[in-house]
């Protein structure tokens, strides 16, 4: 499995540096009236990736915390449950016999 993700990886490299030599161009982009940026067309579309990444990134990783919070305490409930599955019973309070019962006749004292 690792070398097949080797490979992908790879190939993708591959691919994004053909990419991004056939297209060094250099592009102006203006930002503000009266501000323009000139910069390769590789970079502005890593750079629009990033950015555009960032909300993804940061939605995963607030799932990701909730979960293993989630995570935490069902783990701790279980182990409480195992702590008291486990407990030895407390045999019942032992009180004195009630003998309600009168003696049999037949019964020798």
């Amino acid at each position: 499995m690792g070398i097949l993700r080797t490979i992908i990886w790879v190939f993708l490299t591959i691919v994004l540096v053909v990419f991004a030599m056939a297209n060094w161009i250099p592009v102006t982009v203006r930002i503000w009236p009266g501000q323009d940026l000139e910069t390769k067309l590789p970079m502005l579309i890593f750079i629009a990736f990033l950015l555009g990444s960032i909300p993804t990134w940061i939605a995963l990783r607030a799932t990701r915390w909730s979960m293993k919070r989630r995570l935490d305490n069902s783990e701790r409930q279980l182990a409480d449950l195992r702590a008291m599955a486990n407990r030895p019973s407390d045999p019942a309070p032992t009180s004195a016999p009630v003998n309600d019962i009168p003696p049999s006749p037949l019964e020798t004292p």
